[in-house]
């Protein structure tokens, strides 16, 4: 019948899972709009993207009066695009303030704590899944700065992407290797303050 999607919680990447897995093209990324494009003449209601989207912002409805539930529950929906749209640890970088390049990382580290997100494009996560760099380094002090890079040498022979490389006074003090889902946001941050120690 139709795909819906929640772009209040969707973060409308051009890597969406749903795109991957849909077998008729009925989602498909529109390079021109740089949107996820949506074609209900092609939908089968197979269910695939909606089983594929970690966030649950995807829905097919199979009847008319399941569209309609489905677009009502969107847009009562209090969320919005605002909410979603803030650099995360995982994520689809947003914002140029946070990047830098593998070779610029020395040059930004300074006399106080320095976290540096290396990433992969194959390793970026949905938005809404991925912890708000804000809320890492709320409690650090406040001269505290993040940076993200994205890995074309893997210089620091990293196992796993995202991983968190977190200097102090210049120094490499430690690594946190891996992903970590906003449920997990209190672990993340217990790993960084035990690094800082």
């Amino acid at each position: 019948m139709s795909v819906l999607v929640n772009f209040k919680i969707c973060d409308n990447a051009k890597e969406c899972g749903g795109i991957e897995v849909c077998p008729t093209g009925a989602l498909s990324w529109d390079e021109e709009k740089e949107t996820i494009k949506i074609d209900n003449d092609k939908c089968i209601s197979c269910g695939a993207c909606e089983r594929m989207c970690p966030i649950g912002a995807i829905k097919v409805a199979h009847s008319e009066e399941e569209y309609n539930k489905i677009k009502e529950d969107i847009d009562n929906d209090p969320r919005t695009v605002k909410d979603l749209f803030v650099d995360r640890y995982g994520a689809a970088p947003l914002s140029e303030f946070f990047m830098c390049s593998e070779d610029e990382i020395e040059s930004k580290l300074t006399d106080g704590i320095v976290l540096v997100e290396l990433y992969k494009d194959e390793s970026i996560e949905c938005l809404l899944k991925s912890i708000p760099i804000k809320e890492i380094t709320s409690n650090m002090p406040s001269d505290t700065l993040f940076y993200k890079a994205e890995v074309s040498e893997n210089n620091y022979g990293l196992s796993e992407f995202p991983s968190l490389l977190i200097f102090k006074n210049k120094e490499l003090k430690g690594i946190v290797n891996g992903y970590y889902t906003v449920d997990k946001k209190e672990e993340l941050i217990n790993k960084i303050n035990e690094t800082l120690e």
